[in-house]
């Protein structure tokens, strides 16, 4: 067993295919076949079933990936704590986040950062609350962004309270200017999106005993807002989400407030790779100096 195989079946996994792998590791096909057939060799089992369009892992491939990429981030915390005892800022940083984190804090964060670290590469990978948790428990990320009613065993760090508002189509008539209440939300048509991806909301509307009549379930925010602004409902959506949206709809808060939390999760903030740990502080003292 070495790193460099491991790094090769990493490769791998990531890219689907042993060429596409050779291309990303500067190496030729046959040398990634014969690296992963050794490996497969020293274990004793098959990683990958190969057909005409790729591979994938086998259940014996799945079981000890992410144990591999344990001993790939354990090699990057020490060459990361290294670089920095030869007074180097120098390694690579994986985050999660969902989309609203993604379009309105990451650019403000990456700029940020590389002003200071500009030897730091950083890496952000986008889905979904289940996405960002499955990342970080398997190690493809350092740490990610989550809600704090969805973090499951991971610890978060709290960051940020995010409104809840009611989004309508332009011209809805409410009781009153400035804000919506719950009664007038109920028997009302409603854009949703699937669980995963909306975890916050469907709370809400558990909490209220809101029955939602719906023709439309979509998968991202902007593809929910443009059926609001079509007339097809109305939707809930945490603030930060419609910051930066100029459309026809109209936004209202909601009466009573609710909020999501938002937070960085890890499975252990302690164990950070250096890198890591430098931009995980620097979001904190971000977010606490509003510059995000």
């Amino acid at each position: 067993m070495s790193l460099p195989s491991y790094q090769i079946f990493y490769a791998v996994v990531q890219q689907g295919s042993f060429h596409k792998a050779a291309e990303v590791l500067d190496l030729t096909p046959s040398a990634i076949s014969h690296s992963i057939t050794a490996l497969e060799k020293e274990f004793g089992f098959s990683l990958f079933i190969r057909s005409k369009n790729g591979v994938r892992l086998t259940s014996s491939g799945e079981a000890v990936y992410p144990n591999i990429i344990k001993v790939l981030n354990s090699q990057e915390a020490l060459l990361q704590c290294v670089s920095e005892l030869n007074g180097l800022q120098k390694g690579c940083v994986k985050i999660g986040a969902f989309n609203s984190v993604c379009t309105n804090w990451m650019p403000r964060i990456i700029r940020t950062f590389q002003s200071l670290y500009p030897d730091i590469e950083i890496s952000v990978f986008q889905g979904t609350y289940d996405d960002v948790i499955e990342w970080i428990k398997n190690g493809d990320v350092d740490f990610g962004f989550l809600s704090a009613s969805c973090t499951r065993e991971l610890s978060i760090t709290p960051l940020y309270r995010d409104q809840l508002v009611c989004v309508v189509p332009k011209g809805f008539q409410t009781l009153h200017s400035d804000y919506i209440t719950i009664d007038e939300m109920r028997n009302r048509s409603f854009v949703i999106q699937h669980k995963t991806c909306d975890a916050d909301v469907q709370n809400f509307l558990q909490k209220y005993r809101l029955r939602v009549y719906s023709n439309c379930q979509v998968l991202d925010d902007q593809s929910t807002i443009a059926m609001v602004e079509s007339g097809l409902g109305m939707c809930i959506m945490p603030s930060l989400i419609m910051e930066n949206f100029t459309g026809e709809v109209d936004v209202f808060p909601i009466v009573p407030n609710e909020y999501r939390i938002i937070g960085l999760a890890t499975q252990n903030s302690v164990q950070l790779a250096p890198a890591a740990k430098q931009m995980y502080q620097q979001i904190q003292e971000l977010v606490k100096m509003h510059k995000i």
